[in-house]
């Protein structure tokens, strides 16, 4: 038989080899899986621990302080602290909006002491309980839009507007009341003030109830998406349809109808309108705002942490009382915390902009012989 004629031997073909990058790749994959798996349990303990640390501080303050001064743990002690500082976290509350969103209010000490007047003013008048609060909170909701309005509308700095409202406020204030106080109130507004529902001062409760009230509007509407999208960045917020300029002015009336809130618990608490008080509440709110987390660069803050910021500032003052430390101290002690919180937050905040990201499992190398990927199991 010619050759030509001869039947074909069929051999069997040999599987294609798997380039050695490929089992490589395969080899390493757990590996790159465990990795993963991981990085992400560190960086869940690590936000964990920021979210908790404030109250582990606060937690271990109070233990420290209950040890070494018998009259700090006693009830009616910490009842004080309750009620002392439920006025400044109601503040608080407006200004966590305000620097949320990107701004401050230096004008929420004259707002108060306004709406304070205004509502001894309107409570002498025996109009009763409800026309001294509408009043009063009538006050700071126009002290707020006139500066949301220069802010958002005219560009002026939120430094140099607030400044300048709290010197105008307090000057048609002191020009309108002949720099004397005005008696005044209500007993409702005094009970708010200083009663209790059961062992909790009624002035906490409202301070609680603000504070659900805040966190609602931040975590629950798109209010709140829109308050921490511009406080981020106006710019970028604007090109995505954001209203930036309503934002911001309502989130300075709304400083301004907290601030008018912490008048009235004042006028409850003395009974009186003075021109002259509420004079720290700026600095003293914006203080409990930065220990809580609040950047002053806007964009970001928890109202939960700014409760135990309140609560880790009032502490320690009444600690240090309770210690009879000198009050001279005080302003120190408050201030070292504050510098101490941010030296915190900006590490933290460095550290998370630089940490690499967590490597992704690597994908499957096509084997050239085939083109298709090598099967995971």
């Amino acid at each position: 038989m010619p050759a030509s004629d001869s039947p074909r031997t069929h051999r069997p073909v040999a599987p294609p080899a798997v380039p050695a990058r490929a089992a490589a790749d395969e080899r390493a994959r757990p590996t790159a899986r465990t990795t993963f798996r991981s990085t992400l349990r560190t960086t869940s303990r690590a936000g964990a621990l920021r979210r908790l640390g404030l109250w582990l501080v606060l937690a271990v303050v109070v233990a420290v302080l209950s040890i070494v001064s018998p009259t700090f743990r006693s009830t009616f002690n910490l009842q004080n602290v309750l009620e002392q500082n439920a006025l400044i976290g109601v503040v608080a509350c407006g200004m966590t909006i305000m620097m949320i969103s990107g701004g401050f209010d230096l004008s929420v000490g004259a707002t108060g002491a306004t709406a304070a007047v205004t509502g001894a003013a309107v409570a002498n008048l025996g109009w009763g309980t409800v026309p001294t609060v509408a009043a009063a909170l009538l006050v700071g909701l126009v002290v707020g839009l006139v500066n949301g309005v220069l802010i958002a509308r005219l560009r002026i700095n939120a430094f140099v507007t607030t400044f300048a409202m709290a010197s105008v406020v307090l000057g048609l204030l002191f020009v309108s009341t002949g720099a004397q106080s005005i008696p005044g109130g209500t007993p409702a507004l005094q009970w708010a003030a200083t009663g209790r529902l059961g062992p909790v001062p009624v002035s906490f409760v409202l301070f609680a109830a603000c504070l659900l009230v805040v966190w609602l509007l931040l975590t629950r509407t798109k209010f709140g998406h829109y308050v921490h999208a511009v406080g981020g960045n106006a710019q970028a917020s604007r090109l995505s349809g954001v209203p930036v300029e309503l934002v911001q002015i309502a989130s300075f009336a709304l400083g301004g109808v907290f601030a008018s809130a912490g008048g009235l618990i004042l006028l409850g608490q003395t009974s009186v309108g003075q021109p002259s008080a509420a004079a720290d509440w700026p600095l003293r709110a914006i203080a409990v705002c930065v220990v809580g987390g609040v950047a002053l660069t806007g964009g970001v803050g928890r109202i939960e942490d700014v409760l135990a910021a309140t609560l880790l500032l009032g502490v320690i003052a009444n600690g240090m009382n309770q210690l009879g430390i000198a009050s001279d101290w005080q302003p120190i002690v408050t201030g070292l915390v504050i510098l101490v919180a941010v030296v915190l937050d900006q590490h933290s905040r460095r550290k998370r902009v630089t940490a690499p990201a967590p490597a992704p499992a690597p994908a499957a190398t096509p084997s050239p012989a085939t083109g298709t990927a090598p099967r995971t199991s």
